[in-house]
C-alpha cells in the first residue's frame, strides 16, 4: 500500500500539469477588422448577422466596449500587450507590439508559456512576424488570393498598382462567386481543419482567427449583397461636420482615396456613398457567415462546452457620419467596438453596459482560463462583471489617436488635442444623453469644471498645460 501511494504521489507530481491542461478551457479568439457594432444583436435590425447574434445569445454581449487606438496595428498591439498607448507607443497602423513594448509578454505568449498550443490564422497582429515566438507554429495567412474576382476590376487594380504602387482598383465588388473566392472563405476552411487537428492534441489550445472583412475594398460574394435592398440604404442623418467641431477632429478619409472609383478630394457622390454603405453591410454578412462555420465546427467536434469564445473588433468605422469614412478619429463611431464573450460556467444571453477597454480582454482571458496575470497588465478583468451586472466597475474608457486623447464616461465623450509639447490646441465635449450622435460640441468657457474633471480622469495634470 505504501509503495502504491508513493507511486501515485510521484506520478501525480510528474503528470499533474497534464491533467490540469486537460481541464483547462480552450480558447477561440476571433478578431474582425473594421467591424463596428452595427449588428442585429446590438439593436441594428437592418443588418443580417445571424451567427454573431447566436453567439451573443450564448454568451455575454458588452454594449459599450472601446478600442485603445482607432487604427489596426496600434489597436492590436495595445490589446495583445495589455498596455495603454502613448504619444510614441502604438501610434499607427504599422505598430509592432514587440518594438513598441519590448520585453512585454503578449497575450499569445502568456498562453503558450502556460501550456497552451497557440495558433494564429489570418490577421491577429498587423505584422505576422510580431511576437512570433508566442505562437506554437508560424502565423498563417491566405496567400495569392486575388483582391477582385471581376476581370475588369482586377485589370484596373493591376494597372493602378503599376502606375503608382499605391492606387487600388474599385472600392466595391459583387461577384457571383463562392465564399472561398476571397481570403476570408479560405481562412475559415483552414480554421475548420485546424480545429480538427487541435482536438487530437493532449493540451488546451488558443486558436486565434482574424478575419479581414469588412475592411476595404468592400468585395464580397453577390449573395451577401442581395441580402440588402439598395434602394432602402440611406446616408446617415448626420452627414455633416458637427457644430463647433475642431479641425483636428476631422480628416480627409485618406484610406478610401486609394481606390480607383473615389475622387482624390472632396465628397463622394450620394450614390457612391450608398454603394459603399451597401458594400460594408455585405462584407459584414459575409464575415458573419464564416464565423458561423467556425461555431458550427466547434459544435460538431463537441468542443463548445469547454471553449471560451471571444469576438472583438479592432476599432470602429465611419460610414459618412460627420462626412468621415474609415476610422482614424476620436469620435464614438471610430472608438466603439463589438465585444462578445462566451465562457464555460458563465450565464448565457447576458448584456452588460459597463465601459470596457480593449486592454481588459487580456486580463479577463487569463482569469477565465485560470492563468496567472502578468504584472504589467494595465487592463482590468471583467469576469466579475460578466457574473454580476451590479459589480463595481470602472467609470471611464480612455483612448487616443495621434494628437488626440479621448475619454468616454457614462454620459460624456471628451477629447483634447495637443501639440508635441503638450500645448492644448482644441477640445471636444459631447453629451451622450442628449446628443448620442455627437453633433454638437459643447466646449466653452462655461464647461471648465467638467472639462477639468474629465481631463483628470484621463490621467493628466491640467495645471501643467
Amino acid at each position: 500500500m505504501r509503495r502504491t501511494l508513493l507511486f501515485l504521489l510521484i506520478f501525480s507530481a510528474l503528470h499533474g500539469s497534464v491533467f490540469a491542461d486537460q481541464k483547462r478551457p480552450h480558447v477561440l479568439f476571433i478578431a474582425v477588422d473594421d467591424l463596428r457594432p452595427e449588428l442585429a444583436c446590438y439593436g441594428k435590425q437592418h443588418i443580417h448577422s445571424p451567427n454573431i447574434d447566436r453567439l451573443a445569445k450564448s454568451g455575454v454581449l458588452f454594449e459599450r466596449a472601446y478600442c485603445m487606438v482607432p487604427t489596426c496595428g496600434a489597436s492590436r498591439a495595445s490589446m495583445m500587450s495589455g498596455i495603454r498607448p502613448a504619444r510614441r507607443r502604438f501610434v499607427n497602423y504599422l505598430a509592432w507590439a514587440k518594438k513598441d513594448a519590448p520585453g512585454i509578454r503578449t497575450l499569445n505568449t502568456q498562453f503558450k508559456k502556460n501550456g497552451y498550443y497557440t495558433l494564429s490564422l489570418g490577421k491577429i497582429f498587423h505584422h505576422p512576424a510580431d511576437n512570433a515566438k508566442g505562437w506554437s507554429q508560424p502565423a498563417w495567412r491566405p496567400k495569392k488570393i486575388p483582391w477582385y474576382r471581376d476581370e475588369e476590376n482586377m485589370k484596373l487594380h493591376l494597372q493602378r498598382q503599376k502606375l503608382s504602387g499605391r492606387k487600388r482598383g474599385p472600392s466595391t465588388e459583387s461577384a457571383d462567386v463562392a465564399d472561398n473566392a476571397y481570403a476570408d472563405g479560405v481562412l475559415v476552411e483552414r480554421g475548420i481543419a485546424e480545429l480538427g487537428r487541435l482536438k487530437e492534441k493532449e493540451q488546451p489550445f488558443f486558436l486565434a482567427v482574424g478575419f479581414f472583412k469588412p475592411h476595404l475594398p468592400f468585395v464580397a460574394p453577390k449573395k451577401y449583397w442581395d441580402l440588402y435592398d439598395h434602394e432602402k440604404i440611406q446616408l446617415p442623418d448626420n452627414y455633416y461636420v458637427p457644430k463647433n467641431a475642431p479641425k483636428e477632429s476631422l480628416h480627409s478619409s485618406g484610406e478610401l482615396r486609394a481606390y480607383a472609383d473615389i475622387p482624390a478630394r472632396g465628397p463622394v457622390s450620394n450614390e457612391t456613398a450608398r454603394n459603399l454603405i451597401h458594400g460594408y453591410y455585405a462584407c459584414v454578412s459575409y464575415t458573419d457567415a464564416q464565423i458561423g462555420k467556425l461555431l458550427d465546427e466547434l459544435d460538431r467536434l463537441e468542443l463548445s462546452e469547454n471553449t471560451i469564445v471571444v469576438l472583438w473588433g479592432d476599432h470602429g468605422w465611419n460610414l459618412a457620419e460627420h462626412t468621415l469614412w474609415c476610422k482614424h478619429s476620436c469620435y464614438e463611431t471610430s472608438m466603439q467596438i463589438p465585444l462578445i464573450v462566451r465562457a464555460p460556467g458563465i450565464k448565457k444571453n447576458q448584456r452588460r453596459s459597463g465601459l470596457i477597454e480593449s486592454i481588459d480582454i487580456y486580463s479577463s482571458l487569463c482569469e477565465l482560463a485560470g492563468l496567472p496575470k502578468p504584472k504589467h497588465l494595465q487592463g482590468r478583468s471583467f469576469v466579475e462583471l460578466m457574473n454580476n451586472p451590479e459589480a463595481s466597475w470602472k467609470t471611464a474608457a480612455v483612448g487616443r489617436f495621434q494628437n488626440g486623447d479621448t475619454i468616454r464616461t457614462d454620459t460624456f465623450r471628451y477629447t483634447e488635442y495637443t501639440n508635441a509639447k503638450g500645448k492644448l490646441l482644441s477640445r471636444m465635449l459631447y453629451d451622450h444623453k442628449s446628443d448620442p450622435d455627437e453633433n454638437l460640441n459643447l466646449t466653452s468657457k462655461d464647461d471648465a469644471a467638467l472639462s477639468r474633471q474629465l481631463h483628470q480622469l484621463m490621467g493628466r495634470d491640467h495645471k501643467k498645460r
